[in-house]
């Protein structure tokens, strides 16, 4: 089973274009634009499971440079 996430994304003032296009670059992110309103970028991810969504989201997604804030938002199927 394949787990789905929005991701939330704050960025330094004039960095969501660049953030977007770097983000787009990373395996398991099938979307990523920049935005207007209360966050900046938001990303659609998949992953294996939770723990390797978790990993680029801590590891590739967060480290990238011009990131303030993030905010994952797994998505559910009810």
């Amino acid at each position: 089973m394949v787990v789905q996430a929005y991701i939330l994304i704050q960025t330094d003032v004039g960095k969501a274009a660049e953030v977007a296009s770097a983000i787009a670059q990373i395996k398991g992110v099938t979307l990523a634009e920049d935005v207007t309103g209360p966050y900046d970028v938001i990303v659609r991810a998949e992953a294996r499971n939770v723990d390797e969504l978790g990993t680029m989201v801590v590891t590739k997604v967060q480290n990238l440079d011009g990131i303030t804030r993030t905010l994952t938002c797994p998505v559910v199927h009810i």
